[in-house]
This record gives structure tokens, sequence and C-alpha cells, in this order.
């Protein structure tokens, strides 16, 4: 029977019906995924974005089928996850827009709405890549606004729909050499393709087939002695180790001082990494990215509001464990007799903590607290017989003694508050010493060193008697506020007013990310001629939100 108008109930189907034929494929969609690096499950991905976009539409009732793919869209957004799933998200997104304020759409008003999709698509995408679920996208869509020209029956359009984007999926590894070097098509691309088989069978009333067609895929896996995708790809190939995903919720207060662009936020965002999407509406943006250094992403997006819906994986540690099993065991390394982890935040104090002995270092620190799995895991990552944490932020004390509780091995925490603290604790550390006293020495030792930081202020405040206006910098010495300014190095002044005195011999500066050289040597000059009997050591943290830590001895 014809179909010639498509209204929000007949629509709502066709979206629980995709999201159903997609959560059933997952697995298979997982197997393909191949590019560019593994940062999670492509079918698993888009399966947790589509189910959400599902929910929503769940509770709308309306007949107005711009109203249900409104919510479809919002949900969609929501909840997002990886490439995949947002790239997914802009599509449907594109398509709400292409459809407002319609009750019900004919073959044109689909095609219009096709075409939207895949515009708001390859705007998120900072470097959008051919032979991906994009092209599939735009190559159904240009089918769609061909055939609407002759054609009024919505299911015959969609029929032809689904024909082009399985022909486009077949074309992919042409597009993209990684794919035809693997054998297999694009992950994403095939994702669509399944949303789309499960549309069309709402639409004619119809059965989901129990088993969405991957095009070629069993032939290929089982050419090659069913390996999965991911054993192409060698793990030191991953330039940027952390997927990062994170939501903004925008806050007046912050917008007033950093107004938000999504062409600037997002030209920014492509210098810390790659397969970057930026997507944004009135209320929120939505970051995903592949960079090394997920804390300095995460500080760009608090300057407009506040975090949430944060998710890191570690990519280059899902690759080991999705091929490991595929390959052959290595045998065990030898457990040292000692192992150091500790926690850090910027490349540089990353390098630093590594130069004095630490065995593992766990991105993490203000802002983003890593959880007691990570710190679990990063102790077996240290693979010794005695393992000594520093977590170095007094908020991640308590995850670092569960972690040690919940090891087999013989753990101590020492419970260092402040980096300065953690680089004292680990120059005290002697391997000849046992456990105990390691751990006793480098409490002492952390004990000795004071620290100063320089920060800025988020919001309006008075405390301990100091009056703090939004944006200007703050002294803060051994975690309490003691000084502030609207310059930074006016700040700093201040802040070594209460930090240096006349029994100080050492002071360590770490600069942060947003502090350049010549500010730098500008401090070293000021310090030289006012504290002449203090030495002075100089390292790039590289570290976000304080532009200067501070150990003084």
């Amino acid at each position: 029977m014809a179909v010639q108008k498509l209204d929000g109930i007949t629509f709502s189907q066709m979206v629980l019906t995709g999201a159903h034929h997609l959560t059933n494929n997952a697995k298979k969609i997982d197997a393909l995924n191949v590019f560019p690096v593994p940062d999670g499950d492509t079918g698993t991905n888009m399966n947790l974005s589509m189910t959400s976009g599902a929910n929503e539409v769940k509770k709308t009732k309306s007949e107005n089928i711009s109203e249900v793919a409104q919510a479809f869209s919002k949900g969609l957004l929501m909840g997002a996850r990886g490439n995949s799933g947002v790239i997914l998200s802009q599509i449907f997104r594109g398509f709400a827009k292409g459809m407002e304020k319609k009750a019900a759409l004919t073959t044109n008003d689909l095609a219009i709405a096709f075409d939207s999709g895949v515009q708001t698509a390859y705007k998120a995408v900072m470097k959008p890549v051919e032979g991906t679920i994009l092209t599939v996208a735009k190559d159904a869509a240009k089918k769609a606004v061909e055939v609407a020209k002759q054609e009024k029956d919505i299911v015959i359009m969609f029929e032809k729909v689904i024909q082009e984007a399985k022909a486009s999926l077949k074309r992919t590894p042409d597009l993209l050499p990684v794919l035809k070097e693997v054998g297999v098509v694009d992950s994403g691309g095939q994702g669509l393709v399944t949303v789309y088989e499960g549309f069309l069978a709402a639409l004619k009333g119809e059965e989901l087939p129990e088993d969405t067609e991957v095009v070629e895929m069993d032939d290929m896996i089982n050419a090659e002695h069913h390996k999965s995708a991911q054993d192409f790809m060698d793990t030191s190939q991953i330039e940027f180790g952390y997927c990062t995903e994170f939501m903004v919720k925008f806050e007046d207060e912050k917008l007033s001082n950093h107004p938000f662009d999504e062409d600037a936020f997002r030209n920014e965002l492509s210098e810390h990494g790659d397969s970057l999407l930026v997507v944004s509406d009135d209320e929120i943006v939505k970051v995903h990215v592949h960079t090394e250094y997920p804390g300095n992403v995460l500080t760009i997006g608090q300057r407009h509001g506040s975090l949430i819906n944060m998710k890191i994986e570690n990519m280059r540690e899902q690759h080991t464990a999705i091929v490991g099993d595929n390959k052959p065991k290595a045998t065990p390394k030898e457990k040292a007799e000692f192992g150091i982890v500790t926690v850090a935040m910027g490349s540089g104090l990353k390098n630093l903590f590594e130069s004095l002995g630490a065995t593992v270092v766990i991105e993490g620190g203000q802002t983003m607290n890593p959880s007691t799995q990570d710190i679990a895991d990063a102790i077996e990552q240290a693979n010794a017989k005695n393992v000594i944490v520093l977590p170095n932020n007094k908020n991640i004390i308590m995850a670092a003694e569960q972690a040690a509780e919940l090891s087999e091995l013989n753990v101590a925490v020492v419970t260092s508050k402040t980096i300065p603290q953690g680089i004292s604790a680990l120059l005290a550390f002697h391997p000849e010493e046992d456990l105990e006293s390691n751990k006793n020495n480098m409490l002492d030792a952390s004990a000795a060193v004071k620290t100063g930081q320089i920060t800025y202020a988020v919001r309006d405040t008075q405390i301990d008697g100091i009056t703090i206006e939004n944006g200007n910098f703050m002294g803060i010495a051994e975690g309490k506020i003691v000084t502030t300014h609207k310059e930074r190095m006016e700040a700093v002044k201040l802040l070594f007013q209460e930090l240096i005195t006349a029994e100080d011999e050492i002071l360590t500066i770490l600069s942060g990310e947003d502090v350049n050289e010549e500010e730098v040597n500008e401090l070293i000059s000021f310090v030289e001629e006012n504290y002449e009997n203090v030495e002075i050591e100089v390292h790039n943290g590289n570290q976000p939100i304080y532009s200067y830590i501070f150990s003084v001895e």
C-alpha cells in the first residue's frame, strides 16, 4: 500500500524499530571497527546513542512528526557516545531541522530533511573523512533528492534510499585504504544502514530481518582466520591516546567573560587532538575528541560553563585488550621490587615525575580525579612486588587508599596533597629501604615542602576577609587563598610575600600551559632581585588550571 504522508506516530515506530534492529546487530558492527582508532566499539556506541533517542521518542505521544523528530534529536544529542554516535546525532539533528513546523511529510519534505541531516553532520566534523558514515549518509540523501522529483510513495523512496546506502557502504573501502587493507566496510556506515533497515521494516509493517546483511564482512574476516578488524592496527600507531567526551552546560556568568562561538571553540580544540566533533544548542555543547592530554580540553570547555557527562577512555589499553586474545601470549615480565604510581595533569609534570622514577603516571588532578579503578589498574600496571601511590591531591587520597585495600600486592599510600609534596616525596624514595621505611621517609619529605599556586577565580566571592572578583587571579598558599589581583604577575608577587621566608633556600617554579617563556623569565628576574638567597629551579609543567605551581623549601 502506498504511503504518501509520514506522520509522527509512524515515524515514532520507525525510530523504535531502527533502534531495536541496531541493538540486535551491535556486536557484528563492533567487529568492523577499525578507523581512525579504536575509541570504543562503533556498534555499541551507536546503539547506546540510538537507544537514548528512542527513549525520548517513547515519552512523546504527538502525531506531529516535527515534534517527534525534535525529541529524537534531543535524546540522541544527550546520549551520543563516540565519533559514530555523535555523527549519528547530528544526522538526525539536521533531519529534524529540515522538517521544522511540519505535521507530516511528503517525499519532497523527506528529501529536504535527509539533505539537511547531511549538511549538519558535515559541519560538526572538523576534518570530514570520506569512506565513513558521512559518505553513506550523503549518498543516501542524494538518492532521496533524486527520487523525490518523480516519486510520491514514501515506501518506494525509502527502498531506493536504502539500496543506495548499501551501495555506498560497499564503496567505502575504495575511499579509505585502511578499510581495503583490512577487508571490511566502514562500521559507522554499516550502523546507519542498519538503522535505515529498521525504519523501512516499520514503514512497511514487516518483521525485522533476524540479521542485518553486513556487507562482505563474514567472507573477509573468515579469510583472515576470524581476526577482528582491530588486529590490523598496532597500538603504537595511536597518536592521541584518550577518547575524551564531555558536555558543557552553559552558565551566564562564565559566558559574560568567555562568550561561546562554536567555530572558534572547535578551532581551539583542534589544536589538542583529532577525531574532533563539536555540537551545541542554546543550553549545552557536546565534545568528542581524541587527545593526549584530556585535562587541557576539559579546561577549555570549562570556561563556558560546568562540565557534565564526562567520559575518558584509554584507547591504547582498549586496543590491547581487544587484540590481546588473538595474539601470542608474551612471557610475563618479572616483577620489579618497587613501583611508584603517581597522579599529575600536564605533559611537563608527567615527564618530570617519570624522570624522577615514577613507574606509572595517571592523567588527573583538579577537576579530573581518577577513580579507585583507575588507580587499581595503575597499581597492576606497575608490575612490582611493592607499590607506592602518590595521590598529589587531597580529593584523590581516599580513592588511592581504597585501591590499596583492593590490591593483593603490598601497597602503601603516601598522602601527598599537592604536586610539590609528591615531587619531594619521590626524591626521598630509596630502593634499598623496605616499603614501610620508604613510606615514612616520603611522608616526612612531603611535609617539609610548602606549596603555592596561582589560578583564576570563576565567580565573585569573599573568603577569609578577601574579596575576589570573577576572572581575577588568586594566590594560594598551603591550600588557603591569601592574595588576589587582576594581573597575574602581581598576584604572584603578593603570594611570594606570604610564601617565602628568610629561612627558605629553594624555589621550584612549575609553569602552566597558559604561561609563555617571556613571563617566566620576568618572574625569574624578580626572584633574583628580591630573594637573592633563594636558589631557583624552573620546569615547564604544562598543567591546566594553575598558571604556576610553586614549591618552597
